[in-house]
């Protein structure tokens, strides 16, 4: 069964342990979230959950986003009612700013309310997020490069890449050779972090370590299936 639900990045801080230690955390807001669709073998091919965070105005959404979560009539559906295909059914709710999906088989029905509740009793999650995006970057902060020396014979390229191509044999640069470009921005995923604290009455996920994104990014939360 999917365990997972939508979320966003609130913060860092610490925590203190009964034994007085003192545990580095991040503070996820998850939930509540809506099932917006229940994807099935025999409908879709693959079974999954498509979860929905944080409302959105309904004069902010197109109008793809506002049939997602009501019945909104148009030619083709008059025409597939016409030929006696049934509608998917609608959660009813306003439309959703963060929607994803979760593979795996579930239980939960189209309308229903997760929440930080059904994270009790899990002991570690993967969290995915974007992370922060750092624009154009060069070789030192990219890829941790040391640089060039800061002495005699090397004037004013400090914090260069070096040599990055062949001899005469093969005279050319290599596929995935590590330059200067583009660094961050992209999804990742941050597995087994495990889950300290579970406040079911604010919606607040604590979980020991770092989680990619800025403060306020939206993140996804799933029960690990990392083993040690």
């Amino acid at each position: 069964m999917t365990k997972g639900i939508l979320g966003r990045k609130v913060g860092t801080t610490q925590i203190f342990q009964d034994d007085g230690t003192v545990v580095p955390v991040t503070v996820l807001e998850v939930g509540p979230c809506h099932v917006l669709q229940v994807k099935t073998v025999e409908r879709d091919g693959y079974e999954a959950v498509q979860l929905g965070f944080l409302d959105k105005p309904r004069r902010l959404a197109s109008r793809s986003e506002r049939g997602q979560v009501a019945a909104i009539s148009s030619k083709r559906s008059k025409r597939l009612a016409a030929g006696g295909v049934e509608a998917p059914a609608k959660p009813g709710c306003e439309p959703k700013r963060f929607v994803r999906e979760l593979r795996g088989a579930t239980d939960a029905e189209v309308g229903a309310e997760v929440t930080a509740e059904s994270l009790e009793g899990i002991e570690a999650v993967d969290v995915t997020g974007i992370n922060k995006g750092r624009g154009f970057a060069g070789v030192m902060k990219r890829h941790n490069f040391s640089g060039q020396r800061a002495s005699h014979g090397v004037k004013k390229c400090h914090r260069h890449a070096g040599g990055t191509s062949m001899a005469t044999y093969p005279g050319r640069t290599f596929k995935g050779q590590k330059m200067s470009g583009r660094y961050g921005g992209k999804q990742m995923t941050v597995r087994n972090l495990k889950v300290s604290r579970v406040d079911a009455e604010s919606n607040l996920l604590l979980v020991r370590g770092a989680v990619p994104g800025p403060n306020g990014g939206f993140v996804v939360v799933r029960e690990t299936n990392k083993v040690g």
